[in-house]
């Protein structure tokens, strides 16, 4: 009876040891890419900041908050201002004010981009209202020419709504445009609709909504002479599915709570991260390789390859497993 007695005492000793000694690897488990994350963040602290300008139109769809986290969460980049395009661009403005003082990034500039008619439902509304009172904010167009002016050749303009904001710069002041190192653009279609994910059969292109929205400032664009990388919809129909949504939202970080506020507002199940591979590529261009073609922006907004010089590189692929193992982690990141 003693015999057994100690038998099953060091027995009991044994499991109780195995099970505390797993705890730290049930954490690291647990929280294996926020870990990841972070280590990627102290890597790459110490590397030259590429200087930015987001130009969005947060709000409507899900995607440009988690594009602007994302790039808020990158040690790559230096976002040196965000500017809002479409729609009530003082109500988003007072949106993304509110996103960057729930992540303690206050200090980015905001500037009001050109008010327009839009269709689109301002899904978010309610939690910009909630945020801080309006104050006065920059001009879009004269805050991105100054900025170029400023620093000539470095900006990178991540640009992710309809091209309003752009098409007006390009027409005020075409030469410094032309200044800005590159525009990355999500927008456009080559070869697929919009729920084309590359598993099917490609229906071809269509129309794509920030090119269609104003279509005589993408033909300016893409006339300008400024390089663009361009994620049209061949390459962007990324969908943050179920599991993944629940890791995230369960960290519980400032940066996932406002992300999960604006999920619910949205008031659909599954996101389509398009804008969040803008700035993905701006970081990790090997996400989406591009190729180079002539884009010919027609009446009807198609974005379609003709002959003659490419005015753009294309990215007209892209794997979702990649994409997400880079996103994720530094959206659980505490670092920024």
């Amino acid at each position: 009876m003693i015999r057994a007695s100690r038998i099953l005492l060091s027995t009991m000793c044994f499991t109780l040891a195995w099970w505390l000694s797993a705890l730290p690897l049930r954490a690291q488990r647990a929280g294996d890419w926020a870990v990841a994350g972070a280590s990627r963040t102290r890597a790459t602290s110490s590397a030259p900041r590429a200087k930015v300008i987001i130009d969005t139109d947060i709000g409507d769809d899900i995607d440009d908050a988690f594009a602007l986290a994302l790039a808020l969460q990158s040690p790559e980049l230096d976002v040196i201002g965000i500017t809002t395009a479409w729609g009530d661009t003082q109500l988003r403005a007072r949106l993304v004010e509110r996103f960057l003082a729930e992540v303690s990034r206050t200090g980015i500039p905001v500037a009001e981009g050109i008010v327009t008619k839009s269709k689109s439902i301002f899904t978010q509304a309610s939690w910009a209202e909630a945020g801080p009172l309006p104050s006065p904010h920059r001009v879009a167009v004269e805050f991105l020419l100054e900025q170029i002016r400023k620093y000539p050749g470095e900006i990178t303009l991540i640009a992710i709504g309809p091209l309003t904001n752009l098409g007006a710069a390009i027409e005020k002041n075409p030469a410094g445009f032309r200044q800005l190192q590159r525009v990355v653009l999500m927008g456009g279609s080559i070869h697929r609709h919009y729920g084309d994910l590359g598993y099917a059969a490609d229906r071809g292109p269509e129309p794509e909504y920030n090119i269609l929205s104003d279509i005589p400032a993408a033909q300016r664009l893409f006339a300008s002479g400024v390089p663009i990388f361009m994620m049209p919809l061949d390459s962007t129909q990324l969908k943050l599915d179920e599991v993944k949504r629940a890791l995230l939202f369960a960290a519980g970080t400032p940066l996932t709570q406002a992300l999960a506020a604006l999920y619910y507002q949205w008031g659909q199940l599954t996101p389509t991260l398009f804008d969040a591979m803008a700035v993905a590529y701006a970081v990790q261009p090997q996400l989406c390789p591009v190729e180079p073609v002539h884009i010919q922006v027609d009446r009807q907004g198609y974005t379609r390859p003709a002959p003659g010089a490419p005015n753009a590189s294309v990215c007209l692929d892209s794997n979702a497993d990649p994409f997400f193992r880079f996103l994720l982690p530094r959206l659980l990141s505490s670092a920024h």
